[in-house]
């Protein structure tokens, strides 16, 4: 009995022994970092809300939100938001590295967070809401002349204008409210744009201090108490170790294919591919790539705001341009370029730094599409205008050889193929004939005189 227990101890101590090192592992507080470079969209989003899972599973003590962006779309900015509100784990914005920013919707995020800090030589403003889409001016004309009016007589693009800027505002003061943070400066950067330096932000009681690094951000953080969703928390931070998540291949592929000029690429490339394949049945490659590039240059546009009236008009032009290519009329190919520059301009619901289609992009892309239309409709057009001879008529004149023969008839050589044939005339077998007619696979030959060209006579 003594030694069962002595043995019992002993495996006791040892399974002690090799799991509290993991049991601590795991249970040993950390902090999380996620960085946001660049413009705010949907991979973005994805990005931060993919952070959140990870902080929330691994019961992270904060979540560091890296900030370094000149703004984005107001959707992903509202879906950051949301998800910021609703986290259960405290969000500490984190405005890096020096030379950084945080303008536009990254103003906006920065008001969200549980905690807001800002580098040295960083800056954060500049929120007034000017991604409106629509066709744009025509260059020199009055935008405003024709246009319609409101009930109070303004015009209605101001009356929209004025209407959004009134939803940035009530959203950046009512985050002001909720944080404890200046509403004031906050409506002054929606209506004004204005912006303000790291230091000059602190002493605005914009954000809560100014950090060199995530060290000292998160000693200075220590101690604070933070609203997380609806319960009182109070932040232990000091020395944990700060673990970097890194985004994956298809947030890295989503941050290319959501650029609007990319996700329109991809469509035409996806389009002209498939419609090469019908053309050119057996070739495989072409349809392949382009059901890809098709198929994601529509899932990209999916998550963006488009308007789907300009992408019904793009997508018109380009079957437009497809039927000139076919059947040249060079009225539906101007037509085609025409419905797909309408659609292109108003393609994007919202637009925003790093969502805006670009006419160095799109206007190349048109003249590109019109101009291989064009010239694919040329070699149409020549091949009917002059078509080409086919079986026997495609026979009569070419030169052969007389294999064998006798009795009036017997085999020749002809485009590298032996023929039955008969002649009309004496011929011998190594003499060179040239063919006058073709009936049920025989041809008709005769003798090729020295200085003959081929021609019948």
């Amino acid at each position: 009995m003594t030694f069962a227990r002595v043995a019992l101890f002993a495996a006791a101590f040892v399974v002690a022994a090799v799991v509290s090192p993991f049991s601590s592992a795991e249970s040993e507080k950390v902090a999380l970092s996620v960085a946001i470079d660049g413009a705010i969209g949907p991979a973005s989003t994805r990005q931060f809300k993919e952070a959140l899972d990870v902080a929330a599973r691994r019961d992270a003590e904060v979540l560091i939100l890296q900030l370094d962006t000149p703004g984005g779309l107001v959707t992903s900015m509202r879906e950051m938001i949301a998800d910021i509100l609703a986290s259960p784990v405290p969000v500490i914005g984190y405005v890096a590295p020096a030379g950084g920013h945080a303008a536009s919707a990254g103003t906006y995020i920065l008001y969200a967070t549980h905690v807001a800090a800002m580098a040295p030589g960083t800056n954060l403003g500049a929120a007034t809401p000017v991604e409106m889409g629509g066709l744009p001016s025509l260059p020199g004309g009055d935008k405003n002349k024709g246009e319609e009016k409101d009930a109070t007589g303004r015009p209605a693009s101001d009356a929209m204008m004025a209407k959004v800027t009134n939803d940035a505002v009530a959203l950046i003061r009512s985050l002001a409210e909720l944080r404890g943070r200046n509403g004031d400066w906050g409506e002054k950067a929606v209506r004004e744009a204005a912006s303000l330096s790291a230091n000059a932000a602190l002493q605005e009681h914009v954000i809560d201090f100014v950090a060199r690094d995530t060290t000292e951000l998160l000693q200075l953080a220590d101690g604070r108490t933070v609203d997380v969703a609806g319960k009182k928390q109070v932040l232990a931070t000091k020395g944990l170790p700060v673990e970097t998540l890194e985004p994956g291949w298809f947030i890295r592929l989503l941050s290319v294919i959501t650029d609007p000029n990319i996700a329109i690429i991809l469509m035409l490339v996806g389009v002209y591919g498939i419609v090469f394949e019908f053309t050119s049945p057996g070739a495989v490659a072409p349809g392949v790539i382009g059901t890809i590039c098709l198929v994601l240059g529509l899932y990209a546009l999916n998550l963006l705001p488009i308007n789907y009236t300009g992408l019904a008009l793009m997508l018109l032009g380009v079957a437009f341009l497809v039927v000139e290519a076919v059947n040249p009329t060079v009225v539906l190919g101007f037509g085609g370029v025409a419905a797909f520059l309408l659609g292109a301009a108003m393609l994007l619901k919202t637009q925003g730094p790093g969502f805006a289609m670009s006419w160095a992009v799109i206007g190349p892309a048109a003249a590109l599409t019109l101009g291989l239309a064009l010239l694919t409709g040329t070699f149409v057009w020549a091949a009917r205008k002059n078509p080409p001879r086919v079986g026997g008529e495609a026979m009569r004149g070419q030169p052969a050889e007389i294999l064998d023969w006798q009795g009036g008839e017997g085999h020749v050589l002809a485009l590298g193929e032996r023929w039955r044939a008969k002649a009309n005339g004496p011929v011998a077998p190594g003499d060179s004939v040239e063919v006058t007619d073709v009936s049920d696979l025989v041809l008709t030959v005769r003798r090729r005189e020295a200085g003959d060209n081929g021609a019948i006579k």
